[in-house]
């Protein structure tokens, strides 16, 4: 069978994609690795806490329950996810790993482990968290200290006894960095000048203000956009700003290398710890994509909002696609309505 339209990816980009499908006659399916909805959610640490609140973690067509203002645990977001699916009936093939993806004339070919599927068009909604990415010095660790990705971070039972290094200064970071402060020494390792903003104004959320002044939704080419963009994510409240004001966690600069199991800082400062969690983000991989002119030299694809040079296929769920919102739960709801628009009209 030809689908009119592949989904790569189950997470919230591909649901809101299939929401919008699912209002069409097009045929459509979504792949997915996982074993079940919101398999990645539930993988992240314990006590990890979204800092958008109810009112902007919501996909297309169906809110998220509870009241607006609070704040959802990533259970929560893994168990809307799946009702979500359930309740539009959206068609979700499960461990189903994508290896390849060619095209021939107006047909796309999908290779995975389950065999392969024919398209006429492809929204690749893979995310932005695929490989870890850890600095190379990181090989020459002692077995002695633990280390680990913050995506292997579950809470601080796995950790040994005694101090630990959080390197990385975005969310994730800041929260595992307070939880661990709790009980044992902290200190966090960031390559930039920290900004924290309020979770909450008054009884709205911050996230009421940016939308209302444009930042939310500012899209990439535009003036605000552009300096937006050139800023570092801020830090979500500030119990970490309190924590490293009273010396509870300590600060350190960007680190650089490693020299006798010692961590150096690009101050020339050095430091031992029993653990270090690397909160250093992701890199995305596309080498399975085997279509000319989709990735650049970096690494990255060639899109305008989520619109590629190939015809027939999209991206969706980049952060920075269109607009900031773009790498967020809501954000992603606004783009994939534009794919299915264009799609639609072509």
């Amino acid at each position: 069978m030809k689908y009119d339209v592949v989904i790569i990816g189950a997470g919230q980009a591909g649901l809101s994609m299939g929401y919008f499908l699912k209002k069409s006659n097009l045929s459509f399916l979504l792949l997915d690795k996982s074993a079940s909805i919101g398999e990645s959610w539930k993988e992240r640490y314990d006590s990890l806490t979204l800092f958008t609140p109810r009112s902007n973690s919501s996909l297309p067509g169906f809110k998220l329950d509870g009241i607006e203002k609070i704040y959802p645990t990533k259970d929560e977001m893994a168990e809307y996810l799946s009702t979500y699916t359930t309740k539009f009936s959206l068609p979700v093939k499960h461990n189903t790993a994508v290896y390849g993806l060619t095209k021939l004339d107006d047909t796309f070919k999908i290779m995975t482990n389950q065999g392969e599927f024919l398209a006429q068009n492809v929204v690749i909604a893979t995310g932005p968290f695929q490989n870890p990415q850890i600095p190379q010095f990181s090989k020459t660790l002692s077995e002695d200290i633990l280390q680990m990705h913050s995506s292997e971070y579950k809470n601080p039972k796995q950790l040994k006894n005694g101090s630990v290094l959080v390197v990385g200064g975005g969310n994730s970071g800041a929260q595992i960095a307070v939880e661990l402060s709790k009980e044992r020494d902290v200190y966090l390792s960031v390559g930039h000048k920290m900004r924290f903003i309020p979770m909450d104004i008054g009884n709205k959320s911050v996230f009421w203000y940016l939308d209302k002044l444009g930042l939310y939704r500012a899209n990439v080419n535009s003036v605000i956009g552009r300096l937006v963009k050139k800023q570092s994510d801020p830090i979500f409240g500030f119990e970490l700003k309190l924590l490293l004001k009273n010396g509870t966690i300590k600060l350190k600069p960007r680190t650089t290398s490693m020299e006798n199991d010692a961590f150096k800082f690009e101050d020339g400062t050095k430091l031992k710890v029993e653990n270090v969690i690397w909160s250093t983000g992701f890199k995305s991989d596309y080498s399975w994509i085997d279509i000319s002119n989709v990735i650049d030299q970096n690494g990255f694809p060639f899109q305008e909002r989520g619109v590629t040079p190939v015809k027939g296929l999209f991206f969706l769920g980049l952060p920075w696609q269109y607009s900031r919102g773009s790498a967020l739960i809501q954000g992603v709801g606004f783009d994939a309505e534009y794919l299915f628009n264009y799609m639609i009209e072509q």
